[in-house]
């Protein structure tokens, strides 16, 4: 998910923006949340209280325990040099980098898309779930 911050980057708009984002999301597909340590996270109890969904901070100069997510940054920075003022671009052209990143390979995914990645991760537990008939 890339969620646009049309009302800043505060802690409260922030915290607003996820809570309606990631709030559509299936429970079981929003267990934690890992972030660096920057003031915009400061509503991280907003947060956890709102989607029921812990919310854990990296260690200082240690990007590397969000791998994941600071790849991810790097690929948006071929979208969105570093500096861009995010906030000339509208919601719907946000989705669509979002868009075309989940429909990009990944090599931790076994060169599969994120979105591919995801859809075999709910069939394999919607499989689970199922009851079966003997």
């Amino acid at each position: 998910m890339v969620v646009a911050l049309p009302d800043g980057n505060t802690a409260d708009a922030v915290a607003r923006a996820l809570i309606e984002h990631m709030g559509r999301l299936p429970t079981h597909l929003r267990r934690s949340l890992t972030w660096d340590r920057g003031s915009e996270m400061a509503g991280h109890a907003v947060i956890t209280t709102a989607l029921s969904m812990s919310v854990f901070f990296c260690d200082p100069h240690h990007p590397w325990q969000r791998g994941t997510n600071e790849n991810t940054n790097g690929l948006l920075r071929q979208y969105f040099p570093k500096g861009t003022d995010l906030s000339v671009h509208r919601a719907q052209e946000i989705a669509a980098v979002a868009a075309a990143l989940n429909a990009r390979p990944r090599k931790t995914l076994g060169w599969e898309t994120p979105a591919e990645a995801l859809d075999e991760w709910l069939r394999e537990v919607n499989r689970i779930h199922v009851a079966t008939t003997v």
